[in-house]
């Protein structure tokens, strides 16, 4: 009995003398500036540590032997070194990690134009990418919508209870009021904006860059609320092909497939997809929640590098889609006058993109782009027509110079818009011609160590409106690495057109045209205001980043849509403004292997006409966002979803009701393959099960505000693979 005592007291004696503790002390090799937020992993092991606001990190635990252990920063190269523990000294180690030319390549933004990273630029800008970009297609493989409706201050809006078509808000503004780029190409503007995003899928996507508030000094106007730009990947030295299979509970089905290389001074990418759904009813109303559609995308860039200064960059989409919502059994085939209630979209995208650049040397730089887009929209419903296209240029000739503290660009576009109306009905023929004409300079200039500035003046021309003088103006405050802080604002404006969420809702139906003699340019101002800190708590053990804004957009003259005795409708500007006014609130804790994130936004958007003031219809005043991930490199991703919405005043004067939308994702990794499922809405939310969505029969419905998921709980899964 003594002899076992002894023998187990020596292994417990044995076991605790094998833990050891790793001191570290992360910095900057250039700078010497400590690196708060960069992490320590003990490699086959759980063990982790982020250092704090002096750069120190500490892991306690750790097994004697042999380790390797990997320091890494967003923006640095990953530092690994082996150390027998129990380690001979106690002091801390210390770490001097580089820059990644690389890695901060992969986070340059290109919607402000400059060659900054994110981290340098006094615009407020919000980046998607990486991980989270992969994350955000798990759950939606065949468009944007949840990736940019999962962010704070943003709210996708359904305009169609059956079609699904949609529109982005920010900030409490329509989702006219925001910008929708492609690689700096204004391609889903006017009549092609209320499916843009549906026609959107991610898989060739590098990056997604969101600037909220006034944005139209940058790339004209349009941009009151904020701007979109979705970035397409480049070839890399290394060849990628990726294979995405995606099935849902809803009978949806997703094939998506990229292929990108490089050839010496020439480089290739192909982006091809097919995404169709059979029609769905969850609710068994006889109505779809989500419609019959099947669209194909073909997507082919080559990429020239001429002399070494010169490279050319040449584009081509195509997006064609047939897509029915409406009765269950018409759509079945199995109608009769009863059930006849048809909603048809059939459209079909085509464009091309061109970019030039020349290279005087490497402070100055000549580009040169242009676009053409060609998009045509059939709406069919029972007894009614709408029958357009549009067609659409833009074509852009900058210069943009740099020195060591400042960095000048300035050019000159011009935008054409032209829709051209089928004489279907009795109602006036909609068409347009108009011109754009603007001219543009921007400044990013180094103040001092801690303070940057990012100034511009935008001066546009719009046939028939007259002429918007733009400015803006961005400072950033940092003073260490922890802390920054950024205070922007600029003015903006947008061109009256017919094509709003408002008459998008009722398929532009007995709408009337807008014109110069009737409607005005609306103009805005607004400004954003934001705090960001992080540093480590818990004895180093857990990573903390805190980012908070606040907003405010004044709108002057804003277009509504007004019914006549005649029943037509109308757009008129109010003889009044529109504000919003917030705050968003983003909280990021990172311990070892789990990540979460919690965002609040608060929003108050108002109109005001003749002495009321009321709330902008669809607008949650209140919203949590919630995430909880865990992520072992390169093995599992698993995550944990909630989202909250406050009530919600609707345009026929009712309040519609809170809710929560919860999901939950997991995939597992091998090199070269994963496997993934997402239970979506696991709640079954949905607005059928609360509040109704039409009125009057099944034969004439007459359908009310969409505020809340109609698919309800949809379970989706795939195959990742990459060769």
């Amino acid at each position: 009995m003594r002899v076992t005592c002894v023998i187990i007291t020596f292994f417990i004696s044995s076991f605790a003398f094998a833990q050891s503790a790793f001191r570290a002390v992360v910095k900057d090799k250039e700078s010497l500036l400590p690196l708060p937020g960069a992490t320590a992993l003990i490699k086959g092991t759980p063990l982790g540590a982020t250092a704090n606001e002096n750069g120190l990190l500490q892991v306690e635990n750790v097994p004697d032997g042999e380790q390797t252990i990997r320091i890494s920063f967003v923006g640095y190269k990953t530092h690994s070194l082996v150390l027998r523990f129990p380690l001979s000294i106690e002091s801390p180690v210390e770490i001097w990690l580089e820059e990644d030319s690389e890695e901060l390549e992969e986070l340059i933004v290109m919607s402000t134009r400059s060659s900054r990273t994110i981290a340098d630029i006094p615009t407020r800008v919000e980046l998607i990418a990486g991980e989270e970009l992969e994350e955000k297609g798990n759950m939606k493989p065949g468009d944007i919508r949840m990736l940019l409706n999962e962010s704070t201050g943003i709210q996708t809006q359904q305009t169609s209870a059956t079609s699904a078509n949609a529109s982005i808000r920010i900030q409490g503004l329509d989702g006219r009021y925001t910008q929708i780029l492609k690689d700096g190409f204004p391609l889903y503007a006017g009549f092609s904006g209320g499916l843009g995003l549906l026609q959107t899928p991610p898989l060739d996507l590098k990056q997604v860059e969101v600037i909220k508030g006034s944005s139209s000094t940058l790339y004209g106007g349009g941009a009151i609320a904020g701007m979109v730009n979705l970035v397409s990947k480049r070839p890399g030295e290394e060849r990628e092909l990726r294979l995405w299979l995606n099935g849902t509970s809803a009978r949806g089905l997703d094939l998506n497939g990229f292929y990108g290389e490089k050839f010496g001074k020439t480089g290739v990418t192909l982006f091809l997809s097919k995404n169709s759904n059979e029609a769905y009813d969850p609710a068994d109303l006889d109505l779809t929640a989500i419609p019959r559609f099947d669209r194909y995308t073909v997507n082919p860039k080559l990429f020239i590098d001429l002399t070494g200064r010169d490279k050319l960059d040449i584009g081509l989409s195509f997006v064609t889609e047939n897509r029915m919502g409406g009765d269950m059994l018409y759509i079945a085939g199995r109608g009769d006058a009863m059930h006849s209630y048809f909603e048809k979209n059939n459209t079909d995208r085509f464009s091309t993109q061109l970019s030039y650049t020349h290279s005087f040397s490497e402070a100055a730089r000549l580009t040169v782009k242009n676009s053409v887009n060609r998009f045509r929209r059939i709406i069919n419903t029972p007894g009614y027509t709408f029958d357009g296209v549009q067609h659409g240029t833009f074509t852009e000739v900058s210069l943009a110079m740099q020195n060591e503290t400042a960095e000048w660009i300035g050019g000159i576009n011009l935008w054409t818009d032209k829709f051209t109306e089928a004489p279907l009905t009795a109602t006036p023929l909609r068409d347009y011609d108009q011109a754009t004409l603007g001219a543009f300079v921007q400044n990013n200039l180094e103040l001092s160590e801690k303070f940057q500035l990012e100034s511009g003046l935008r001066g546009d021309y719009v046939t028939g409106y007259g002429f918007a003088l733009l400015p803006r103006a961005s400072l950033m405050y940092k003073p260490s690495h922890a802390f920054s802080s950024r205070l922007g604002g600029g003015l903006g404006y947008k061109a009256p057109t017919i094509f709003t969420e408002e008459s998008e809702r009722i398929q532009y139906r007995n709408v009337l045209p807008v014109s110069s003699q009737a409607n005005k340019l609306e103009r805005s101002y607004g400004a954003n205001w934001d705090f960001n800190y992080k540093t480590a708590v818990a004895s180093d053990a857990i990573g903390l980043s805190i980012n908070h804004l606040f907003f405010y957009t004044y709108l002057n003259d804003p277009l509504t849509l007004s019914g006549l005795p005649s029943g037509d409708q109308v757009f008129v500007n109010l003889a009044g403004y529109t504000d919003s006014k917030g705050t968003e609130t983003n909280v990021k804790l990172e311990y070892n292997d789990f990540k979460l994130f919690v965002g609040y936004t608060y929003t108050d958007t108002r109109v005001h006409h003749n002495g009321t003031s009321f709330q902008n219809p669809l607008t949650a005043k209140h919203r949590l966002n919630n995430v909880l991930m865990y992520e072992r490199e390169e093995s599992w991703k698993i995550g944990l979803e909630a989202y909250y919405f406050s009530t919600q005043k609707l345009s026929d004067g009712a309040t519609g009701k809170a809710y929560w939308i919860c999901g939950f994702m997991a995939e597992k990794i091998w090199e070269g393959f994963s496997v993934y499922i997402n239970f979506e809405n696991f709640m079954d939310t949905r607005q059928s099960r609360f509040d109704s969505i039409y009125t009057g029969t099944i034969t004439n419905p007459v359908f009310r505000d969409i505020y809340a998921p109609v698919d309800g709980f949809v379970i989706n899964g795939g195959i990742k693979i990459s060769l």
